[in-house]
């Protein structure tokens, strides 16, 4: 084996690695303005609740615009405004919107847990608990398999056929 294409495998896994972490800041992005939308109509019992997830995600944000830079990339910066997967009108819609935000998040950093290694996989991890967690909270229910959404799908079908 000669030692370029070695050289070249560490640079497709460093593309990889960059690539998961600039989509992961690009959701990071979307969370942020998506909490902005879900704290205009959020119940004031949760509203609290909103807010900490609101600051923990500007806070990954932040972290994973460093680690891009980090990995000699550019971050992306945040859009204008992101299209919501539905209308979010009342309290009961911003609690969807939130559960939303965190499944969506946590599937990005499942590619930032299979492309890093070290500490920032381990961080990466971190961030899919935490964006699991949140979305148990905000939904009441767990799904099977967190940032996995084709088996998460999959998962929650009922055992039988319904007619």
């Amino acid at each position: 084996m000669s030692g370029r294409s070695g050289t070249s495998g560490r640079a497709g896994k460093a593309s990889a690695e960059l690539t998961a972490v600039q989509a992961a800041l690009g959701a990071e992005h979307a969370a942020v303005y998506g909490y902005g939308v879900v704290g205009g109509k959020i119940g004031e019992a949760r509203r609290s609740e909103a807010r900490a997830a609101y600051d923990a995600h500007r806070a990954r944000r932040d972290e994973l615009a460093r680690a891009v830079r980090d990995l000699g990339g550019k971050p992306e910066p945040a859009a204008a405004a992101y299209a919501l997967p539905f209308p979010v009108t009342d309290s009961d819609s911003a609690v969807r919107l939130a559960a939303e935000l965190e499944d969506r998040v946590a599937g990005v950093y499942s590619d930032v847990v299979r492309a890093a290694e070290g500490t920032r996989r381990r961080a990466a991890a971190e961030a899919l608990r935490d964006a699991a967690v949140r979305a148990v909270r905000w939904r009441g229910e767990s799904v099977a398999f967190p940032g996995l959404a084709e088996r998460s799908a999959t998962a929650t079908a009922p055992a039988t056929p319904t007619a």
